[in-house]
């Protein structure tokens, strides 16, 4: 039964990555064929086409009620883009920082991080000498989730505006028939509706008889799992040299998961947070001050500094499953 479950996960992993292709491969030829300015599609179409895995798991866990998966993932998946995937396209080739990334889509992460614990751990303040890591001390609210989602509508009516503002030139390209990409797109969503479903299903099975709780399986397996369009993407774009788009995506990825993915998953169903995942937002907000100050003090992340935001990775995930 463990094996079947293991096939189910391995399965579920596969139909989230390759939809997530496809459908950023449909959505974007739809929209060139109907002039969308390239740097328009790379903000919207394709950040929300390599976060779709993250935004299928936590939907999919918070109508199957499995809160701490939809939360944990969230969390989960910002910690490895941020450590991981940064880390690792570092250590390839030193990343440039962008510096309207550093200016503003970075503070805003960090902000939207901050608000999300703010508003969840402030209850257990006053509790902890009587708490365990599983006591459940907050809930993202529908108020919360609503708040976080109008501030990403407003975030992305922005970046459109900018970029409508500051034109670039458009490379020519072939483009494929409407029908193909209209196609694609659909083939693309149905993958990861289907491995949404299967990754949440294979994760609470194996979670359950490996005695292993949804938070460490929704935190480690099942973050990776859903991460990987993001580190495919980044460390390819860091291999070919344009290791601007690897900072790029990763910090855009992390606002889509906290501000989009985790508001649409709390607007299903008001997520139910534990003390563990508290502890793991504390650490994702300190993380990224970190990552923050790397970038800031250079506007330049260097092997050096990959290197240790991976073995901070390695850390926290020993960490994790050691609590």
């Amino acid at each position: 039964m463990f094996a079947l479950n293991a096939l189910i996960l391995l399965l579920g992993f596969f139909a989230l990555v390759k939809g997530a292709d496809l459908f950023v491969e449909g959505s974007s030829g739809i929209a060139k064929n109907f002039k969308v300015p390239s740097l328009i599609i790379g903000l919207t179409i394709v950040a929300f086409g390599t976060s779709a895995p993250e935004l299928a798991v936590s939907a999919s866990a918070a109508v199957q009620g499995a809160n701490e998966i939809a939360l944990s993932n969230v969390v989960g998946s910002n910690i490895f883009n941020l450590l991981c995937v940064l880390g690792l396209c570092a250590i390839a080739h030193p990343v440039p920082v962008n510096e309207g990334i550093l200016k503003r889509d970075f503070p805003l992460s960090i902000l939207s991080t901050a608000f999300v614990l703010a508003g969840t751990g402030a209850a257990a303040i006053g509790r902890l000498s009587e708490i365990t890591m599983e006591t459940a001390v907050g809930t993202v609210n529908r108020i919360m989730a609503s708040i976080l989602l109008l501030v990403f509508i407003a975030y992305i009516v922005y970046l459109i505006y900018d970029a409508r503002k500051h034109p670039e030139t458009e490379e020519q390209r072939e483009l494929w028939p409407v029908w193909k990409c209209v196609l694609l797109t659909l083939a693309g969503l149905a993958l990861i509706i289907g491995g949404g479903q299967a990754v949440v299903y294979g994760a609470k099975e194996i979670a359950r008889a490996a005695g292993m709780t949804e938070t460490l399986i929704g935190l480690t397996i099942v973050a990776a799992g859903t991460s990987l369009p993001e580190l495919v993407t980044s460390l390819t774009a860091a291999t070919k040299g344009e290791t601007e788009l690897a900072f790029g995506n990763v910090i855009g990825s992390n606002l889509l998961n906290i501000m989009l993915i985790l508001s649409v998953s709390a607007l299903i169903h008001p997520i139910s947070v534990n003390f563990a995942s508290i502890c793991d937002l504390a650490i994702l907000l300190l993380l990224s001050a970190l990552a923050f100050l790397f970038s800031l003090t250079a506007k330049t992340l260097t092997r050096t500094e990959g290197a240790i935001l991976t073995a901070l990775y390695i850390a926290d995930m020993i960490f994790a499953i050691m609590r």
